[in-house]
C-alpha cells in the first residue's frame, strides 16, 4: 500500500533454506538486532498498559514475554510483534476493579478460545471488507496516538530530557547515513544510556516506571470457581477482548504485508493470537494483540523473520530477570525518541496530499476513521465507523447505477419498463418510484433482462409495483429475470404466489 511507511519496503533476498526453516534463519543477524530494539521499546508500553488495566506491572511485562515468544511460532505473519496493548487494556479495567485479577486471567483464556474458533471459522477473510481509506485512517490515527502517548515525557521535564530526546532523534535519523549494519534505534538507546550514567543526568529512567519482576513467570490456572456465574461474568469481556484483539492484529498484519511486500495467513494469525493469549493467562499475564508501533520498529530495523519476534520476547525476559540493574538505568528519553520516530514513520504523509485528488467519499472515510480513533482512543470503534461509512458510500454509488426507462406501445395499451443495473436496499426505493401507477394503460411489462435483484428489499419493491398495478386493474408481466433473481423472487416474493412462476431469462 503506497500510503504506508516505505522505509522498509523491500523484498527479502531469496533463500536456499528449507521452507520450514527460512522464516527463522533467512537473515538471523538483522532479525536478532531488530528484536533487541523491540524488547527495549516494549518495556514502557507494557508497564503503562498494566497501569491502565489496574494490575501490577509484572502482569503486562509477563504478557509481553509470553505472547511474543508464542506468536513467533504460532502466528501467521512473520516479523510482527504482539504483546500487551492499550486496545485490550482499556477493556479490562472494569473486570479487574469489580472482580480481581484472577477473573482477568480466566477471561483471557476464554478470549483465546474465541480467537481460535474465529480462525477455524476463517474469519480472517473479513479483512477484504476493510477499504484502503480505512487502513490509511487507522495508520494515521495510530501514529497520532503513539505521539500523544509520549506527551507526558515531553512536558514538565528537565532540560536534560529534551536534550537527550533531540540527540536520540539525531542518532536515529543520522546514523543510517554512516552504516546500516546496526539498527539506529539500538545505537541511540545505548549512547543515551551511557551518557546518562556517565554524566549522572537528572532524568527519568526505566526504574521510575514501576517495580520490575525479579523471577520467571510460573504456570498457574486462574483461581476462580468453574461455574456458569463465572462464565456469565467473563464472557462479555472475553468476547470484546477477542474482537478488539483480532481487529488490531489483522490490520497490523495487513500493514506489515504491505511494508514488506509479502503475504501472510490471516486465519493462522487468528488462531496464533488465541494460543498466545491463553499461554499468557496461565503464566500470569494479561491479554494482548499485535502492536503496530513495535511492528514498525521491527520491520524498519530490517527484520523479516520469526526469529525477530522470538528474540524480542526472550531478550525482554532476560532484561527483566538477569539484567535488571542495566535495564533500570536506561533513560525514558531514549525510549521516547524511538517512539517519536515510530510515530513519524507510521503516519502516511502522502495521504495529506492525496486529499486534494482522492474522491471525496474516500477522504471522508479516512478523516472520519482518524477523528473517531483519536477522540475515543479506541481503534476498534474507529475502524468500525470507517467500514460502515465505506459501505454506505459504496451502496450509494452502486444505487445510482440502476436505471429504469419506459416506452408506450403504438396502440397506447401497453407500457414497457426496462430496468438495468443493481436493485437492492439502497436502490429499491428509486426503482419503485420509477413506475407511474396512474397512467391509463391496460398492460405493464417489466423487462429486467439487464438487472439483478440482490435482496428482499428489492423483491419487496417489485411486489409493491406489481400489486399496485394489479389493484388498478392492469395486467402485469415481469420478464427476463436471471436465475438467481428468479430464485429470490420465487422464495420471498408475494405478488405471484397464486399464479404461475415468473419467466426466467
Amino acid at each position: 500500500m503506497s500510503s504506508l511507511p516505505t522505509t522498509a519496503r523491500r523484498r527479502s533476498a531469496p533463500s536456499r533454506l528449507p521452507p520450514w526453516l527460512s522464516p527463522w534463519l533467512a537473515q538471523p543477524r538483522a532479525d536478532i538486532l531488530s528484536g533487541l530494539v523491540v524488547a527495549l521499546a516494549l518495556i514502557p508500553e507494557a508497564i503503562g498498559f498494566s497501569v491502565i488495566a489496574g494490575v501490577d506491572p509484572k502482569v503486562g511485562l509477563y504478557a509481553s514475554v509470553v505472547i511474543a515468544c508464542t506468536i513467533a511460532f504460532a502466528g501467521g505473519r512473520p516479523a510482527m510483534i504482539s504483546a500487551a496493548t492499550a486496545a485490550t487494556a482499556v477493556v479490562m479495567v472494569d473486570l479487574v476493579r469489580d472482580h480481581g485479577v484472577q477473573y482477568l486471567f480466566a477471561a483471557t483464556i476464554l478470549m483465546g478460545v474465541l480467537q481460535i474458533l474465529a480462525g477455524l471459522a476463517r474469519l480472517g477473510r473479513l479483512m477484504r471488507f476493510v477499504s484502503r481509506s480505512v487502513m490509511t485512517g487507522f495508520v494515521n490515527a495510530l501514529a497520532i496516538l503513539i505521539f500523544l502517548a509520549q506527551w507526558p515525557e515531553l512536558t514538565g521535564v528537565t532540560p536534560a530530557t529534551y536534550a537527550l530526546i533531540a540527540l536520540g532523534l539525531a542518532i536515529i535519523y543520522g546514523f543510517p547515513r554512516i552504516t546500516r549494519a546496526v539498527p539506529s534505534p539500538l545505537v541511540a538507546i545505548a549512547v543515551l544510556t551511557a551518557l546518562t550514567a556517565f554524566l549522572g543526568l537528572d532524568v527519568r529512567t526505566v526504574a521510575h516506571l514501576g517495580a520490575l519482576p525479579s523471577a520467571l513467570p510460573s504456570f498457574a490456572l486462574p483461581d476462580v470457581p468453574l461455574t456458569f456465574e463465572t462464565l456469565r461474568i467473563i464472557l462479555p469481556y472475553s468476547a470484546t477482548l477477542a474482537a478488539v484483539g483480532l481487529l488490531e492484529s489483522l490490520l497490523t498484519a495487513q500493514i506489515v504485508d504491505d511494508m514488506t511486500d509479502t503475504g501472510s495467513s490471516k486465519n493462522r494469525e487468528c488462531m496464533g493470537q488465541g494460543l498466545a493469549n491463553m499461554s499468557s493467562a496461565v503464566f500470569g499475564g494479561m491479554g494482548g494483540c499485535a502492536m503496530i508501533g513495535q511492528s514498525v520498529i521491527n520491520v524498519s530495523s530490517g527484520a523479516r523473520g520469526r526469529l525477530s519476534t522470538l528474540v524480542a520476547g526472550a531478550f525482554l525476559l532476560l532484561l527483566l530477570v538477569l539484567l535488571q540493574d542495566l535495564l533500570a538505568i536506561v533513560p525514558v528519553a531514549a525510549l521516547t525518541a524511538v517512539m517519536i520516530m515510530v510515530s513519524l514513520n507510521t503516519f502516511s504523509w502522502r495521504s495529506l496530499l492525496d486529499l486534494r485528488s482522492n474522491p471525496l467519499p474516500s477522504s471522508v472515510v479516512m478523516l472520519a476513521t482518524v477523528a473517531v480513533v483519536v477522540a475515543t482512543r479506541d481503534l476498534a470503534i474507529g475502524v468500525l465507523v470507517g467500514v460502515l461509512l465505506s459501505g454506505v458510500f459504496f451502496a450509494g454509488k452502486v444505487s445510482r447505477m440502476s436505471r429504469v426507462v419506459s416506452e408506450l406501445s403504438a396502440d397506447g395499451r401497453t407500457r414497457t419498463y426496462r430496468v438495468s443495473g443493481q436493485v437492492f436496499f439502497a436502490s429499491a426505493g428509486t426503482f419503485a418510484e420509477s413506475f407511474d401507477g396512474r397512467e391509463p394503460v391496460e398492460r405493464l411489462v417489466i423487462d429486467v433482462h439487464a438487472a439483478h435483484f440482490w435482496d428482499i428489499s428489492a423483491v419487496g419493491a417489485l411486489d409493491r409495483v406489481v400489486m399496485k398495478a394489479r389493484a388498478a386493474g392492469r395486467i402485469v408481466e415481469v420478464i427476463g429475470l436471471n436465475e438467481a433473481s428468479a430464485t429470490l423472487v420465487e422464495r420471498f416474493g408475494q405478488h405471484d404466489k397464486a399464479g404461475a412462476s415468473l419467466p426466467v431469462h
